[in-house]
């Protein structure tokens, strides 16, 4: 490998290098936007506590046991094997001819939905369970405690690992290219095939994938540091004390006579 191959490959075939890229990114963040949302709804049903009614809680029960069939098919089978059942299987079943940046769309949505929404249950779970009983206590029901105290605290809480499926997403695009998604792997290999450098291609390719995932890394982390606030708070104490002692004086009636 020389340093000068690489500068030629790149200077040679960067439309196709920047082209895959952004395909790679387009399917990466729609995806895990559609997957977080697919796997908020989930989770949050899935802790919706079984209600006393025996119909909705036979309802509930069936739409759970759907749920988690979803979640450990989805989470128990590759993603290039659900690329090529959903794209392929649903031509020959039921003759859908799916664009194939949909059908990646799809793919990548539906599987981070089923890892989200374990993310979310586990979220929700972690949450005291006295914050439930003090939103009922005022009268609250389940949907005004989800979306009032639970969720700002829960989408805090689950950041991180959203920000890890992102990063996982822009690294998993690379099976679509079995679906012939012209994403960058699928670019990098046709470069490849035809110049026949292929550890240099390649390793172009790995700097893509690099400056992509660390550049949402670190976008993620700027993210959480404003949400969580400066470390260190201080407290005028002066301010607090003024504030008090103004509500703790009496008000005092003006009695004076007015002169007409």
């Amino acid at each position: 490998m020389s340093f000068q191959s690489i500068i030629k490959i790149m200077s040679e075939y960067y439309p196709m290098l920047l082209r895959g890229a952004g395909i790679t990114l387009l399917i990466s963040i729609v995806g895990t936007v559609i997957g977080f949302v697919i796997g908020l709804l989930v989770g949050t049903i899935r802790t919706i506590p079984i209600p006393r009614n025996r119909i909705k809680a036979f309802i509930l029960k069936i739409v759970n046991v759907v749920f988690s069939i979803y979640i450990e098919i989805f989470r128990g089978t590759p993603m290039i094997v659900q690329a090529m059942v959903i794209y392929y299987g649903s031509a020959l079943a039921f003759g859908i001819d799916m664009d194939r940046i949909f059908a990646a769309i799809l793919i990548v949505s539906i599987n981070t939905g089923a890892y989200m929404a374990e993310i979310v249950r586990g979220g929700i779970s972690s949450i005291d369970k006295g914050q439930f009983e003090a939103a009922q206590a005022i009268g609250m029901n389940h949907f005004q405690t989800m979306t009032n105290i639970i969720l700002p605290q829960l989408i805090r809480n689950i950041l991180p690992a959203t920000g890890n499926e992102f990063v996982i997403n822009i690294k998993d695009t690379s099976v679509l290219n079995v679906i012939s998604v012209t994403e960058l792997f699928f670019q990098t290999k046709s470069i490849a095939g035809n110049n026949f450098k292929y550890f240099e291609t390649f390793f172009v390719a790995s700097i893509f994938y690099f400056v992509m995932t660390f550049t949402v890394t670190r976008i993620l982390r700027f993210c959480e540091m404003k949400i969580d606030g400066p470390e260190n708070y201080t407290i005028n104490i002066e301010d607090i004390s003024v504030n008090k002692s103004e509500k703790l004086l009496p008000r005092v009636k003006d009695t004076s006579v007015k002169q007409y």
